[in-house]
């Protein structure tokens, strides 16, 4: 049987502590994970140059946008699974396990594909200038060669999220996350293979951690162990995983477009703006992540309380969530732009890349904890079973605001900044964290009418 330690019941005891001791090895995951890429632009912009830098950093938005679709998938596999322990259902989360697990290799492979063909016509279309244009297409492409990895660990993550356990994708990213960093510094700097040996450091990694996290659940004996000839889509659990996860995975694919139009907008303003940018997105990416796994902890621990019945606690869920959220953005967020400076010397030495750097990060760090809150309402209403209407409000909150912001005030020549692009997003942070609060609002009240003994009683098993 699976060791106890790893497994969590989120559905009894202090909400608070069981989420940060959630979240915690989640969070270090994140940050690892992360590391793939700071290593990859820390070290060229270091040992092969700006130009180098901005044409990894650039590749960042097209990387989302084509792998969003699919991890959005990884979201219903987790609410899933997680309804499935809650509820002790041994069949459901076998059939879970088995289909998220072959569609993983499938989307994988069809991302390496499609990345690897489309690569030059996408980044010509995103403005990439004509220096960085050859070494983003050589990096992009390397990278997208380990795309069916990087989707068995993602989705084999869910599942272990979905548990409880946090700590195994922690080990397994830790020891890839090591081995990335020390290839980086073989391939770059002894071997000067300069973007190409960044991306083949990410691939080999990628490569590490699926295969540690497949091992984990071959040998795993309870009730997410995965058996390689067992593999099976079922049409049932393949629908649940397309009703929850299609609908976040389309908003992360809009999301990203509207990110790739942003940052078509920053490539206006030439290669010194583009590095100082790819170096504050690279910092913000760890605080985001840091934010970003009390949103996997609300669908998880949404998940496995539905699934037990326990609506009672969907409140409290909601209230530490938020609680952890705004103190790590507000923390983190002004800790990165205090220290900015220092931080962006890591990725460059120029003195105009870390001032181009600094301006992204006043805009966007120190307003980041209403980007957290925004996406843990998100995640709440996602762990309630309700797919579309958080879809339907942040696309049109987020990116049709961005993208109607770029349309006309950044036209407007006194407006027609980098500061100006930046502002766009903050203002629709905001903007959509209201309307969902709003809507979980409303479901709330549906959810207590319609569960009301359940309320008076304190349980609904």
């Amino acid at each position: 049987m699976a060791k106890k330690q790893y497994i969590m019941d989120m559905c009894s005891g202090s909400v608070l502590k069981k989420m940060l001791l959630f979240s915690l090895p989640l969070m270090a995951s994140g940050v690892l994970q992360l590391l793939f890429n700071a290593a990859d632009v820390i070290v060229v912009g270091n040992f092969a140059g700006d130009i180098s830098m901005g044409a990894v950093g650039s590749t960042s938005s097209l990387i989302n946008l084509f792998t969003n679709l699919f991890v959005g998938l990884s979201v219903g596999v987790n609410v899933i699974a997680a309804r499935a322990h809650g509820a002790g259902d041994y069949n459901l989360m076998h059939d879970t396990v088995h289909t998220a697990m072959l569609i993983s290799v499938i989307s994988g492979a069809i991302l390496a594909v499609l990345g690897f063909i489309l690569a030059p016509e996408l980044l010509e279309l995103m403005n990439a200038t004509e220096a960085q244009l050859p070494l983003a297409i050589l990096y992009l492409r390397i990278y997208f060669l380990g795309m069916p990895a990087s989707m068995v660990y993602n989705f084999g993550s869910a599942i272990l999220r979905a548990v409880g356990d946090t700590k195994r994708p922690l080990y397994f990213l830790t020891t890839a996350g090591v081995i990335n960093v020390l290839l980086n510094m073989l391939f770059v700097i002894a071997f000067k293979m300069d973007v190409a040996g960044v991306a083949l450091a990410t691939v080999i990694s990628q490569l590490i951690s699926a295969g540690l996290i497949v091992v984990c659940l071959t040998k795993d004996e309870s009730a997410i162990h995965l058996d390689i000839k067992s593999l099976r889509i079922k049409s049932k659990i393949l629908l649940s995983f397309f009703r929850i996860g299609l609908p976040a995975g389309f908003q992360g694919v809009i999301f990203s477009l509207s990110n790739v139009v942003i940052q078509s907008s920053v490539n206006l303003f030439g290669d010194t703006v583009i590095s100082g940018n790819s170096a504050a997105a690279s910092i913000e990416g760890f605080i985001y992540m840091a934010m970003n796994t009390f949103y996997q902890a609300a669908i998880s621990f949404t998940g496995q309380n539905i699934g037990a019945g326990k609506y009672d606690r969907i409140h409290k869920i909601l209230k530490s969530a938020l609680l952890c959220v705004a103190v790590t953005g507000i923390a983190a967020g002004w800790t990165a732009y205090l220290l900015g400076r220092p931080l962006l010397g890591i990725y460059s030495g120029t003195g105009k890349v870390i001032d181009a750097g600094m301006v992204r990060l006043s805009v966007i760090v120190t307003t980041y904890a209403v980007c957290g809150m925004m996406d843990v309402m998100v995640g709440m209403l996602r762990g309630l079973g309700y797919a579309i209407m958080p879809m339907a409000v942040s696309l049109l909150g987020v990116c049709g605001l961005r993208l109607l912001w770029i349309a006309t005030v950044f036209q407007i020549p006194n407006y027609h900044t980098v500061f100006t692009v930046y502002l766009s997003y903050p203002i629709s942070w905001a903007i959509t964290l209201l309307a969902n609060i709003i809507c979980f609002a409303v479901i709330w009240h549906r959810i207590k009418k319609q569960h009301s003994e359940c309320f008076k009683a304190k349980t609904c098993v």
